[in-house]
């Protein structure tokens, strides 16, 4: 049983039934929807039919929302610019006219104001490299450093500069509107900067009475700088290495991943690594083995989830994308993990009463944990806590818990009902367990749930015997 989960993103390549049928089969846990590339209709469309198909699979799919964000990009051009080294590049904003011989107006009208002359312009997703010369009239004089071919509507990256972009534009606010009106499980911010960026699209959701769970996107030297207060306000963390790997030298991006994944870890927060995991498998079927020794470092690391992008969004081999993950996900678990859940961070009693289910579930042969949960958290710390070889069954009688629950590092949530006698639930769960052959007689169950004392509900730890 896969405990470290798999996200992939849908696109063309992937938007049929079948093909997302397919995937599911293969181990997808969680389906992303690019905002960046998704269109409200198909949204629309897809929502619907990943919620029958996780119903006739049986299979618990959480749905996340990845907003586009305010991205600065490049304006059209009529014909693409051939630039190389010592060339000068004007942009433009406002509406200024260039005298350059290669220019191109940019979307973001403050980028003269937050721009300072000797900054680094990335562009193309990195590919270009320019040295800000000067600034007059909205228009900055930028020397050319690498060669490239500019396109339209290209990404512009910023590296430590602080712009005064807003963390959600119109765009993102009616997608997130769309999002909690289909009941999309995560809604994934994207350049998120600071804690308020965070707490501003909590409140959006809040306005339009939605669950979704808040994912904050590190992509840029400001989220680093501030790891530890965005970790602790948002609800999950995606470590985006596309943009991040381009706004911060590529030496440091393990570091910075490895920082993350441990803050997280020791914050009690799921963390998912993203961008590239397999993209040579874009084109070929299969992987590169620099791809697969990166992979088994994200499981080795324990991270909750890793995600898939233009692998099963445009690939040629996106079912092939998914078994690879499965394959080295469940060898390199085999082998232990990092370990980074031994600094947890305990803050509480509920906490406590988790910790000392899973050393009892470590210290026992076929062990199995069976937590109890009706808004996911005691489930969620007892997957932060990560156990060493007991699966963790989680049981929630909420359907949107069930599939929250899919991104949480060795989870296999299900719903049940709850009864007013709480062992008559841990009967019922133990009967599923049976039925379904998770279990074999003898098998340790540690059980985290409440029992009645008198009047009151006190949260117990329970081993018991499996039947």
């Amino acid at each position: 049983m896969r405990k470290t989960k798999i996200i992939c993103t849908l696109g063309p390549a992937t938007e049929k039934l079948e093909m997302i049928r397919d995937l599911i089969v293969a181990g997808a846990d969680v389906f992303r929807l690019n905002m960046s590339h998704a269109h409200a209709d198909e949204v629309r469309r897809l929502v619907p039919l990943i919620r029958a198909l996780s119903e006739e699979l049986d299979r618990p799919i959480a749905i996340l929302m990845d907003t586009q964000g305010p991205a600065i990009r490049t304006g059209d051009l009529k014909t693409e610019l051939h630039l190389k080294p010592g060339d000068i590049l004007e942009f433009t904003v406002r509406g200024a006219k260039s005298e350059e011989a290669y220019s191109v107006d940019v979307n973001y009208d403050d980028l003269i104001n937050d721009i300072q002359v000797g900054d680094t312009v990335l562009v193309d997703n990195g590919v270009i490299h320019l040295l800000v010369l000067e600034k007059r009239d909205n228009r900055i004089r930028c020397q050319v450093l690498t060669p490239g071919t500019l396109g339209s509507r290209r990404h512009i990256n910023l590296p430590g500069v602080r712009v005064n972009l807003p963390p959600l534009t119109k765009k993102d606010i009616a997608d997130v509107t769309l999002g909690a009106e289909l009941g999309v499980d995560y809604v994934a911010l994207s350049f998120v900067r600071q804690e308020s960026d965070v707490a501003e699209l909590r409140a959006l959701l809040a306005e339009h009475q939605s669950k979704a769970r808040v994912m904050a996107k590190i992509e840029d030297q400001s989220a680093v700088r501030l790891i530890q207060e965005i970790i602790k306000s948002a609800d999950a963390i995606m470590i985006a290495r596309g943009d991040l790997g381009i706004e911060v030298p590529f030496e440091e991006l393990p570091i910075i991943q490895r920082k993350i994944v441990k803050l997280c870890a020791h914050l009690g927060k799921p963390v998912v690594v993203a961008t590239h995991m397999l993209e040579s498998m874009i084109h070929n079927p299969l992987p590169t083995r620099a791809e697969i020794t990166d992979v088994a470092n994200a499981v080795f690391e324990q991270a909750d989830a890793i995600m898939l992008s233009g692998e099963t969004s445009v690939g040629a081999y996106p079912q092939e994308c998914v078994r690879v993950l499965d394959r080295v996900a469940l060898r390199i678990e085999r082998s232990g993990g990092a370990g980074y859940a031994k600094e947890a961070l305990l803050e509480d009693v509920r906490q406590k009463t988790v910790a000392s289910a899973v050393v009892l579930a470590n210290s026992l042969a076929q062990a199995k944990i069976i937590v109890f949960t009706r808004h996911g958290a005691m489930a969620r710390n007892t997957s932060n806590l990560r156990p060493e070889i007991a699966p963790i069954f989680a049981f929630t009688p909420a359907e949107e818990v069930r599939r929250q629950l899919a991104l949480s590092w060795g989870i296999s949530p299900v719903r049940i009902e709850f009864s007013d006698d709480p062992n008559a639930t841990i009967e019922t769960a133990e009967k599923y367990l049976r039925d379904h052959e998770l279990t074999t007689p003898g098998d340790n169950l540690v059980v985290i749930s409440d029992v009645l004392a008198g009047e009151m509900r006190v949260d117990t730890v329970q081993l018991r015997t499996a039947r």
